[in-house]
């Protein structure tokens, strides 16, 4: 039996030092937005025989004096331009402008669509993402406290509720680092698909907690709760070879996607990658050594 809970601290600091760097990353770097939360449009172009280099496409957008612009090619003999708000004249003159220097030799130039949000929608969106956010840590927070409740000694069934939150700030936050210093150094941006990737990883996250939080409470029913540490150290090794199980099935499908799928999911499946991996992490490493040390704290206080 791995003994996690003698040697917790080793993967607090761990966990801390990474919260911290990526704390910093945030505030230093920030997130670099997508046209889903600063608006401006999206063109996507194919090509029937060969794709242009991309730098000279951007040059050749560029010239038109239209502002910044991001040009990355896709899966299918395509371009996705990223610009600011384009009207249909601005729209027509850029499309133009790629038909003129890049139709030749029968390479054919096809729109295949054409996106614009606005400032409003874009700042709508925003906010409904944040608020999304917190309805589902608050409902986390009361749906583990509402199932932990016959479970108050020696550890409250709140607190069980609040440690799997904090779990889960660990792993949005680190996830939310790599993409800060992603977009600061590689350019990448983050749009809605990247938050329904932390949707989707508090829901897995939260996953892999309540299977171990509820192997400790189903030791703690059978079993006396005089020694808490190594009813909870039992429950995690108990728990091990599920969790590294399922999140190896997962990352092998996510990284199939992430390399062969389209170009259009590569970001949100990469942060799938990091947010899950951090899930199943936190769940075993963070969450119930956390659950320990407050049993030790409120042990010392009384």
């Amino acid at each position: 039996m791995v003994n996690i809970i003698k040697h917790r601290y080793i993967n607090l600091a761990l966990s801390g030092a990474l919260f911290v760097v990526s704390v910093v990353a945030l505030l230093v770097f920030g997130l670099k937005t997508g046209n889903d939360f600063k608006g401006g449009s999206l063109l996507e172009t194919r090509f029937t025989e060969n794709v242009p280099v991309v730098t000279e496409v951007k040059a050749s957008i560029e010239s038109l004096s239209l502002g910044s612009i991001s040009v990355q090619e896709t899966n299918e003999k395509g371009l996705i331009v990223k610009m600011p708000f384009l009207s249909d004249a601005d729209h027509t003159k850029v499309l133009n402008k790629i038909r003129t220097d890049f139709e030749k030799d029968n390479n054919k130039v096809l729109e295949v669509r054409f996106e614009t949000i606005g400032p409003a929608v874009s700042k709508e969106l925003k906010s409904r993402s944040l608020y999304a956010l917190f309805v589902v840590v608050v409902g986390i927070i009361l749906y583990i406290a509402y199932s932990f409740r016959k479970v108050s000694r020696p550890v409250a069934s709140w607190k069980y509720g609040l440690v799997a939150v904090v779990a889960l700030f660990h792993d949005v936050t680190i996830t939310a680092g790599v993409f800060a210093f992603l977009g600061h150094f590689a350019g990448i941006e983050v749009d809605i698909p990247f938050v329904v990737a932390l949707l989707t990883i508090l829901g897995y996250s939260v996953n892999d907690t309540i299977v171990v939080f509820d192997r400790i409470r189903e030791n703690l029913i059978r079993h006396s709760a005089e020694n808490f540490p190594d009813t909870v150290n039992v429950a995690i090794n108990q728990t091990f070879a599920r969790s590294i199980n399922t999140t190896l099935t997962t990352l092998l499908t996510l990284a199939v996607l992430y390399f062969i799928g389209g170009e259009t999911i590569k970001n949100f499946t990469l942060a799938l990658l990091v947010g899950i991996f951090l899930g199943a992490y936190s769940s075993i490493f963070v969450a119930s050594p956390l659950l320990v040390e407050w049993f030790r704290f409120d042990r010392r206080s009384r």
